[in-house]
């Protein structure tokens, strides 16, 4: 008798698998060759590939891969512009590769182009036309912001006729002649000055350097923030030279200043000087000797006589004034980095916490705090969180006005949040 064509499906699940056989509960994967002696393409470029969890992490868009994503060891020296393949072989992009960082790649491209003098010469340009459109008429920022501007392992600052570059990373130490050539092409620099002397590059086997490149240096130079002049000693000085990363912020500081203001963490006076553009007295608290007296004399420059220089820390200088009884209308806080790594969130959040506490306890009601963080290990909002339990604990109302971050020649790169790293909040305390 013929089947019905219509109503319950015969049974069809398999039957238990015959004696001696098991059925794997799911497909193997297929294991990828060992590179640790990495291929070689044709274009000569050694090729290292990924296990899946790299591949997943190239092709999300984040620029870093790290050695566990590896397939193998690669038998490499570092600094080596390498190919980088799934491991089927299937091409995915270039990249640095980095024998002693936990970070061995670090993205160049998804084409497969050569990289050369004209890739780079291009990434420079491409750099250098954002700030020419984001900050028209401007001569001093910030040209490379590393792998926010596509050239992972390399900060270029530009301070008028003179050019401060960093190389953190084997790849661009190796390439220094070249970039030094690619910037007296773009800029004909007076001088170009090498600031190499971070600690990153212990985690990359590099030693600290220090110098001038090419050309001559015959002192500090000056650019223009706002209505103040100011001075970078780009051998001596922080970082490339000078704090490039808040000079809008530095700027934007001068619109809240008024009555007497308190700037802790002065350094040479980026953020004193623009109060002192509006407020009556300035306090200036700075720990080292040397900025401290670097700060008198861009005051004296800009005759800014209302601004007192105090070296001090900080932290002692907050808790006994208050102890003290004084009052201001106007705060910064722009401290250092306070967690160099994970490990020290906790403690830096004590410490933002203390220091917030007391501004917040120093201010008179409808005064502000501009408090700035520059730790990337703790975000926006474990910083506004942690402003918010500052000012439940001072029992005081306080408004948000502004977030702000670095200026627009520091750019974000979307999936790298590490390019996202200072935090700046105007608040107003009721």
């Amino acid at each position: 008798m013929p089947k019905p064509p219509f109503g319950p499906r015969p049974d069809r699940r398999p039957g238990p698998a015959p004696a001696g056989r098991k059925r794997p509960s799911h497909r193997p994967e297929q294991v990828a060759p060992d590179r640790t002696t990495p291929d070689v393409a044709p274009d000569g470029l050694p090729q290292v590939s990924l296990v899946r969890r790299g591949v997943e992490r190239w092709q999300a868009g984040h620029p870093w891969i790290y050695r566990a994503d590896l397939n193998g060891d690669p038998a490499l020296e570092g600094g080596e512009v390498v190919r980088v393949v799934d491991g089927r072989g299937w091409f995915l992009g270039k990249a640095f590769y980095s024998k002693q960082s936990k970070i061995s790649l670090r993205w160049l491209s998804y084409e497969d182009v050569p990289v050369d003098v004209d890739f780079f010469r291009q990434r420079l340009a491409l750099a250098d036309a954002m700030r020419q459109r984001a900050l028209p008429g401007e001569t001093t920022y910030r040209v490379v912001h590393g792998e926010a501007d596509l050239l992972p392992g390399l900060v270029v600052d530009r301070y008028g006729d003179c050019v401060s570059v960093q190389f953190l990373i084997p790849g661009t130490e190796q390439r220094k002649a070249m970039f030094v050539e690619l910037l007296t092409e773009l800029y004909k620099p007076r001088a170009i000055v090498n600031r190499s002397d971070v600690g990153v590059r212990a985690l990359e086997g590099l030693p600290q350097e220090k110098g001038v490149l090419t050309g001559s240096l015959p002192g500090p130079v000056a650019y223009d923030e706002g209505l103040v002049r100011v001075r970078a000693d780009l051998l001596e000085g922080q970082k490339t030279g000078s704090f490039l990363d808040q000079r809008e912020n530095h700027v934007m500081a001068s619109q809240y200043a008024f009555g007497e203001a308190l700037d802790c963490f002065s350094y040479v006076g980026g953020f004193a000087l623009q109060l002192a553009t509006r407020a009556k007295s300035v306090t200036a608290v700075e720990i080292s000797d040397v900025a401290a007296a670097q700060l008198r004399a861009n005051a004296a420059a800009n005759k800014l006589s209302n601004v007192d220089v105090v070296v001090a820390n900080a932290f002692d200088y907050l808790r006994d004034a208050l102890d003290e009884g004084k009052r201001f209308d106007t705060i910064v806080l722009d401290p250092p980095s306070f967690a160099k790594n994970k490990d020290a969130i906790a403690g830096a959040l004590r410490g933002y916490k203390e220091i917030n506490l007391r501004a917040i306890q120093l201010l008179r009601p409808g005064g502000y705090l501009i408090s700035a963080s520059c730790t990337y290990h703790i975000d926006e909002q474990g910083f506004e969180d942690m402003l918010a339990s500052a000012a439940a604990d001072a029992k005081r109302r306080v408004q948000i006005v502004e977030k702000r971050g670095a200026g627009k020649d520091h750019p974000v790169l979307l999936n790298l949040r590490e390019t996202r790293y200072l935090k700046c909040f105007v608040l107003r305390v009721l």
